[in-house]
């Protein structure tokens, strides 16, 4: 085997598809600290960084078989890596968000204010009890206990593809059980004042 790291990525690529661990650990080394950078730039924290470009490096692995790179090696690293970030910052406000809302009844406001939220707030929970077991487990640990999707795979016992699936129809289904009383209060606020 020549000197890999002399190879151009396209090669290394090749041997990646011919499953030599050695082009993989080449990749690995020659992306990974910049793959890091990127994501820690957006992201501010070690950790999370850290876990994003392990997770990108363990899909390039599962999927080097499989994977189809159109362009360099590098501009697909790069885009997989920003793509993440923005799921993780997706991630960040939906959990920022439903924080706030279950603070909000804490807040001293009317009569009125008071009610509609204790209703929304009930009927959050009415949703989050409606949902299937697994979605609401996976669902309830990563809201309301914050855990990661690693975090929540690892206790489950299932893949964090599966995590991500079971939050995107949890808070799908949530969506749709709340709508019809989010526009209910909407009319209700309008009438109000």
């Amino acid at each position: 085997m020549p000197n890999l790291n002399i190879l151009r990525d396209e090669e290394l690529l090749q041997l990646l598809k011919q499953e030599h661990m050695a082009a993989f650990e080449e990749i690995y080394n020659r992306y990974w600290n910049k793959l890091y950078a990127a994501a820690y730039k957006r992201l501010q924290s070690k950790e999370v960084s850290e876990e994003l470009v392990q997770d990108l490096f363990t899909s390039l692995w599962v999927n080097r078989n499989t994977i189809n790179i159109h362009t360099s090696l590098a501009a697909y690293l790069f885009t997989s890596v920003r793509y993440l970030v923005l799921g993780q910052v997706q991630k960040e406000m939906v959990r920022a968000n439903y924080k706030d809302s279950l603070y909000l009844n804490r807040v001293d406001n009317s009569t009125e204010e008071t009610v509609l939220l204790k209703d929304l707030v009930t009927n959050l929970n009415v949703a989050v009890e409606q949902l299937p077991v697994k979605c609401k487990s996976v669902f309830e640990l990563s809201r309301k206990e914050n855990k990661s999707n690693k975090e929540i795979a690892a206790e489950l016992g299932i893949s964090e593809k599966t995590v991500e699936n079971q939050l995107t129809k949890a808070l799908k289904r949530l969506r749709l059980s709340l709508n019809s009383l989010l526009m209910s209060l909407s009319l209700l606020m309008i009438t109000l004042f």
